[in-house]
């Protein structure tokens, strides 16, 4: 065993032989927008990202389905099965089968398996003082898609939410495993503060992000300023602070604090690298056109796991 459960790292990882080791994952959520085939391609996505984060290739796929038989037509549990078979597709991943229970609100996800060299294999371990932070999609995912449950987003806004979730981390993995780095996480539920300070803490060593590099989606900023987040990111918020592990300027906006805690689905890869590497690693980013490649911040010195925050 390379990676279990001692560590908080995205995926587990199983040596077979000095070159080769299986990388394994499953994810599974409730619906985040209300088109199917939509859900479908996001849940799959972001499925898949727990394997990019290090730095591994994926291979095969099972379905994970709760679907509330009586409730819902067929039809749309197809569509959701087609969306993540698409996604899949994109990734170069087949989906070998899968399981599915009759439940009371829809559930999708999938098993992940995929392969890595074990030395070319990233963790959350081993970022170092004077590493760059570089994130690889913007942030707002969690206040759009609770604006669509409440009923109050916009098209277009969704659009561009969609956009970003369905996006694979493929580029992003591709670009780090290229350059060369040293740690990355994806950043999901436990927003872009909650997985910084796990990478942190495996790592023993602090960080400072500057908030005006911190790229965050147009549409979000709307339902931001009207308080409109997800009770994950409230829960991530209470958990940081109530532990003094995030240090804020006193004149930062609610609501600004609230995006960087924001639960995301589907977010990018937040990645450690050496300084030296840092603009070949932007470039690799652009190259493939990945949704953001922004460096927000450094690692440092300091108590583990703790982020202070910069204007």
């Amino acid at each position: 065993m390379l990676v279990g459960t001692a560590l908080p790292d995205d995926a587990g990882a199983y040596r077979l032989r000095a070159d080769l080791a299986v990388v394994q994952s499953v994810d599974v959520f409730t619906p985040v927008v209300d088109d199917p085939y939509d859900y479908g391609r996001i849940a799959a996505a972001n499925a898949l990202s727990d394997l990019y984060a290090m730095g591994a290739d994926p291979l095969f796929a099972l379905n994970i389905v709760g679907f509330p038989v009586n409730k819902l037509p067929l039809d749309v549990l197809v569509r959701i099965l087609e969306g993540g078979a698409a996604k899949a597709q994109e990734a170069g991943v087949v989906i070998l089968g899968g399981h599915t229970i009759d439940d009371e609100e829809p559930k999708y996800g999938l098993a992940v398996t995929g392969v890595v060299d074990p030395n070319r294999l990233i963790t959350n371990v081993g970022a170092r003082p004077g590493d760059v932070l570089v994130l690889t999609k913007p942030l707002g995912m969690g206040t759009i898609t609770t604006a669509i449950k409440q009923g109050k987003a916009q098209p277009e806004h969704i659009a561009a939410a969609v956009e970003i979730m369905a996006t694979l981390n493929a580029g992003a993995k591709e670009a780090m495993v290229e350059v060369g780095v040293h740690a990355c996480t994806d950043v999901t539920g436990y927003g872009l503060l909650g997985h910084l300070h796990e990478l942190l803490v495996a790592s023993n060593v602090a960080a400072e992000v500057v908030i005006s590099q911190v790229p965050v989606l147009d549409a979000a900023w709307p339902y931001a300023t009207e308080g409109i987040f997800p009770g994950g990111t409230r829960s991530n918020q209470t958990y940081l602070e109530k532990h003094g592990w995030v240090t804020w300027p006193p004149s930062v906006p609610e609501h600004v604090r609230q995006l960087l805690y924001d639960a995301q689905t589907s977010g990018g890869l937040l990645i450690a690298v050496s300084a030296e590497k840092a603009d070949a690693l932007v470039h690799a980013l652009q190259r493939r056109t990945t949704p953001a490649a922004a460096i927000i911040g450094r690692v440092t010195d300091g108590p583990p796991g703790h982020i202070t925050l910069i204007e």
